[in-house]
């Protein structure tokens, strides 16, 4: 239902043509020339390129710009029979942890209406939870899919790095940003990552994975598979309902028989400021192209500076001109080494520190967010708490490794908590079946 007494505001648009291609599809069942995905819907996140549809990253500086051309990942699905069913909402240029700094107003949670349902991507988590549909295109730069769907109460999966072609993806940070999928079980995820998946010439940073067998996805053997648990993210300004989920969840795979390790990794507890350094610096640049000149919004000025500020003044809003500001900053003369360059130089430490640990681990386990969702307006004063939302998602991206969130429990208020898997990248068909023995055999929500 799109118009309850409480809108969800989970749709920017809804296709009203979906109807058309569904039949289109349904005839191409009936003369045997259906592919895989035949008439499954989906919601697709409004960074996300459709030839001929609007795609404005809910900012007002794109308001009125139409897609030349489809995102490959919307091509490979498109040839499949996926039809798409409408832009979702989402944080302005997915910069954001609560789809709260949407141009089209905050999309609400689906399980308690007065709360968030997490971000970048809280649209399509909060209309695949709600049952606006089946399944749904994210974007994940710091745990942008991972972390709404465990506000909704959903799996949320982001590939390796390069998995999935961003090809049509609408740039933030380009050496964080991977799409990914929202649904309700992970087999509905591994076939449309089987299909959408693989290396894309117009993409130099995609790449092939190995995702034969990943549907009809079967579940993954538990007993001796080892699992490392970072108490970074066990201690402080945990909420003690996501720590007892996440207890049980450990419970649940003891009793399997897998092996799983408490330790510490002292580098994560710098992932969030790394990150914060990172991102804004990528997206500064990615957002330069924002000038009023060639698509968007347009403010007339008589010089081309004025229209230049203008332009961008009026069209972005307070976070992500906030973004910008920061990303400028570390990049600037005299900051570029005390910032940036620690910051890449750190990143190389992380990967060579989980080079290692993945030696000895098969999947890394934590909380997908710190807290259970939070109430609409709550943190939106606060940017550093907000950001702190991010604090077991980030470190994932800066590895480009694959993690996926899974539906873990319920606190009293009836509000969802999820667990974050985390595999060795390229091993996403492991991480994947990892989620499917829980969602068959665990004690999910």
């Amino acid at each position: 239902d799109l118009s309850t007494p409480v809108p969800l505001n989970g749709y920017i648009e809804f296709f009203e043509d979906h109807d058309t291609l569904a039949r289109q599809e349904d005839e191409k069942r009936a003369n045997g020339s259906a592919g895989t995905l035949s008439g499954l819907p989906l919601a697709v996140k409004d960074n996300i390129l459709i030839k001929g549809r609007k795609a404005t990253c809910a900012s007002a500086v794109l308001s009125g710009f139409t897609a030349p051309y489809s995102a490959t990942v919307i091509e490979r699905l498109s040839e499949a029979g996926a039809v798409p069913l409408g832009r979702a909402n989402m944080d302005e240029f997915a910069m954001g942890s609560s789809t709260e700094y949407s141009h089209y107003g905050p999309t609400r949670n689906p399980h308690q209406r007065d709360y968030v349902p997490g971000g970048s991507s809280g649209g399509p988590a909060a209309v695949v939870a709600a049952g606006q549909a089946p399944a749904a295109l994210g974007s994940d730069t710091g745990g942008s899919v991972r972390l709404p769907a465990a506000f909704c109460g959903i799996y949320g999966f982001k590939p390796t790095y390069g998995g999935l072609s961003r090809y049509g993806l609408v740039a933030y940070g380009s050496s964080l940003d991977q799409i990914g999928f929202l649904s309700t079980a992970p087999a509905d995820i591994a076939l449309l990552f089987s299909v959408a998946a693989g290396r894309d010439p117009r993409d130099t940073t995609s790449r092939d994975l190995d995702v034969r067998g990943l549907y009809p996805l079967q579940p993954a053997a538990l007993a001796g598979l080892k699992v490392a648990v970072p108490t970074e993210f066990l201690g402080e300004g945990i909420d003690p309902a996501v720590r007892a989920a996440t207890d049980r969840f450990i419970g649940w795979l003891k009793k399997n028989k897998a092996v799983v390790t408490e330790l510490s990794i002292p580098l994560l507890s710098v992932c969030v400021a790394i990150y914060y350094i990172i991102a804004p610096a990528e997206a500064s640049s990615n957002l330069g192209r924002y000038d009023g000149v060639q698509y968007g919004l347009r403010v007339s000025e008589e010089s081309l500076s004025d229209l230049y500020v203008k332009t961008r003044t009026k069209g972005f809003g307070s976070e992500v001109k906030r973004r910008i500001f920061v990303g400028n900053y570390v990049l600037s003369s005299g900051y570029y080494d005390a910032y940036y360059k620690k910051a890449q130089a750190v990143r190389s430490l992380l990967h060579k520190e989980f080079d290692t640990l993945f030696h000895d681990y098969d999947l890394i386990l934590s909380p997908t967010s710190p807290t259970p969702p939070f109430k609409l307006g709550e943190k939106t004063d606060d940017p550093l708490t907000m950001y702190l939302q991010d604090v077991c998602t980030t470190y994932v991206n800066l590895l480009g490794a694959p993690g996926i969130s899974l539906p873990a429990g319920i606190t009293p208020e009836g509000l969802p908590i999820g667990v974050q898997l985390v595999g060795r990248p390229g091993e996403d068909a492991n991480l994947l079946k990892a989620a499917e023995i829980w969602h068959r055999e665990g004690d999910a929500p």
